[in-house]
């Protein structure tokens, strides 16, 4: 074992993915039970009084660490000409289920960088770990967190977010491949290299003084295996974890995820305004068309999104749904999470008694 799973008491390295709107708390506390580390999604939170209930109930339900997950995007200035005219370009859509488009957006959820009712949350709570999607927190949200004893991971998909991290004073990374299923944790303003997980956790390792944290694609002990290889301390799984019985994915997610033949995932931004990778569905297919206009901001566009998928559930088209998964959800396996904790953990020791190939 290595000092960043020893700093957590892990008894394996691995962490399971926040995954906002399918992790749940049973799903956390069985993970960090059976000796990984669980995660709570706290960056689509409705109110900071939710997340102080649900670290109440996993810190009186277990000893064991937890991860809090929140969001660092950069708040989008408004714009109500471009979100009308992304509201027009879904009104055919709409129409064809029955139901109308939403009259304007707003933010769904603050970004975390100026919640501070959702930082004295966490700094009275003090979980043992918090992590970054989207950017990096304020420097002074991040000193809060530290003298709070919370160790800090941020979601990084470059060298120079990367770079970012460490001159803030973060801990350890999150090597976030083009692999990985959700959405790209790419820093606002700064290209997506789009760099494969391997190669990226490789990059990290060697440019920078940092524990890494290998995530996107990563579904086996093997997987696991060849992330350790590649110099990370931990690999972080999400679509593995999708299938628990566990987590909040619909029947319909379930079985869309281990469908054989797998099916394809792709990256898109009309969904939320934000890349994510995830099942092709109709969503998809339709709407993100050549000559399109360019989506509403992150996380305006998210309202216009959800407004669509409840209209088309209303409707029975199964099509238009949120069905996050990285490339490797045709390995995907319906176990409960202590189980796929387990099995995780004696495929990783099998792997790594095996030389590589």
């Amino acid at each position: 074992m290595n000092a960043f799973c020893e700093r957590l008491a892990l008894s394996y390295p691995i962490i399971q993915a926040p995954m906002a709107g399918v992790s749940t708390l049973a799903l956390a506390l069985a993970v960090s039970e059976a000796g990984a580390l669980g995660s709570l999604a706290a960056g689509a939170a409705p109110a900071a009084s939710t997340v102080a209930q649900q670290l109440a109930e996993l810190q009186a339900a277990s000893r064991r660490p937890f991860n809090v997950n929140v969001f660092c995007h950069q708040p989008a200035a408004p714009d109500p000409a471009g979100d009308a005219r992304w509201l027009a370009y879904l009104g055919p859509f709409f129409e064809k289920l029955g139901s109308a488009p939403p009259a304007s957006l707003a933010e769904a959820y603050p970004s975390f960088r100026v919640h501070e009712e959702l930082l004295q949350v966490l700094v009275v709570a003090r979980p043992r770990v918090v992590s970054f999607h989207f950017g990096l927190p304020t420097a002074a949200q991040a000193t809060a967190l530290r003298q709070a004893g919370c160790l800090l991971l941020a979601c990084v998909t470059s060298v120079a977010e990367g770079r970012a991290a460490l001159t803030l004073g973060i801990e350890a990374l999150v090597a976030q491949g083009i692999e990985a299923g959700g959405h790209r944790g790419v820093f606002d303003g700064l290209p997506d290299t789009q760099q494969p997980t391997l190669a990226l956790t490789r990059q990290l390792v060697q440019t920078l003084p940092l524990p890494v944290v290998a995530a996107g694609g990563l579904m086996t002990g093997a997987d696991v295996a060849a992330a350790l290889r590649a110099g990370a301390v931990a690999a972080q799984l999400g679509t593995a974890f999708v299938a628990c019985p566990e987590s909040e994915a619909s029947a319909a997610y379930r079985a869309a995820l281990l469908q054989q033949p797998p099916l394809p995932t792709q990256l898109t931004a009309v969904i939320s305004g934000r890349p994510a990778r995830g099942l092709v569905n109709r969503f998809m297919r339709e709407i993100d068309q050549p000559g399109r206009p360019a989506v509403a901001a992150y996380p305006r566009a998210y309202v216009a999104g959800k407004a669509l998928i409840a209209a088309a559930q209303q409707a029975g088209e199964p099509g238009y749904a949120v069905q996050w998964a990285g490339t490797g959800a045709g390995r995907a396996r319906p176990l409960a999470a202590a189980e796929l904790v387990r099995v995780l953990a004696a495929e990783l020791q099998a792997a790594l008694a095996t030389p590589p190939s």
